[in-house]
């Protein structure tokens, strides 16, 4: 393996971050701060507890999480369609790296920025809400999982797209709703039988539950399902991505 080459792709994107850090870190991290003092505290102090816990406490890991999807498809899918927009992308593919090692440095460095972001986040909420974890190991694997699955799917879609307008139609028209839907800020055991069941074919529902068990040992779906679920749509990326450098899907356009 090209570990050199790997260093170089995963330093030049993380020093990405460094310059562009209101954008990459303080944006995400204070307008998530307004929800846990918008929801947290102002209204989670008029309402009972939800899944064992203060509604405020409940919320974080569902908003953490939000934080982190959209945040890890950013940050891959930018990562790999600046290349090609600037025609760089041509001496990635020329030098002698293996789709392996680019994988491994676009990825691994969106990834790495989106973990940073959830632990800040997370220290962020301390200030407004008390909540506990349980589970910190559990915590920090979901917390590595998730970010590294959704970091492949960015980098997916940062491939598939052709312009920069295509870059956020997956994010904000398909993952943000479903992430809203997918008990962020509720409880989906009280939502009627019929929506109950819907729900269930949301994905992002298993996400947050796996990690909400982490925190509170209690969750709305066995923790064993959402680890599953999550392993499966890994493999799916790890397929897709693995079929366009063997086809050259859209690499070079």
């Amino acid at each position: 393996m090209n570990t050199q080459a790997v260093r170089a792709i995963y330093r030049f994107e993380m020093s990405r971050t460094a310059r562009t850090i209101l954008q990459s870190i303080v944006s995400p991290v204070i307008s998530t701060a307004l929800y846990f003092v918008v929801f947290g505290t102002a209204m989670g102090s008029h309402m009972g507890r939800t899944g064992g816990v203060s509604y405020g406490a409940f919320i974080v890991p569902g908003l953490v999480m939000m934080s982190l999807l959209t945040q890890s498809i950013s940050n891959a899918s930018l990562g790999i369609y600046m290349p090609k927009f600037m025609g760089t992308i041509y001496e990635v593919l020329s030098a002698p790296v293996s789709p392996f090692e680019i994988v491994c440095g676009y990825v691994g460095a969106a990834a790495s920025k989106a973990m940073i972001l959830g632990i800040i986040i997370l220290g962020t909420a301390r200030l407004f809400v008390p909540f506990e974890i349980l589970h910190p190991v559990w915590m920090i694997a979901f917390l590595m999982l998730t970010t590294l699955t959704f970091s492949l799917f960015g980098f997916i879609i940062g491939i598939w797209a052709d312009s920069f307008e295509k870059l956020s139609i997956v994010p904000s028209l398909i993952v943000t709703p479903l992430t809203f839907l997918g008990g962020s800020f509720y409880s989906i055991n009280l939502l009627p039988p019929l929506w109950r069941k819907i729900t269930l074919f949301n994905p992002i529902v298993y996400l947050i539950n796996g990690f909400r068990w982490s925190f509170y040992d209690a969750a709305d779906i066995a923790v064993g399902t959402s680890l599953a679920l999550t392993l499966v749509f890994m493999a799916i990326c790890l397929g897709v991505i693995s079929w366009i450098f063997k086809t050259g899907y859209r690499l070079k356009r």
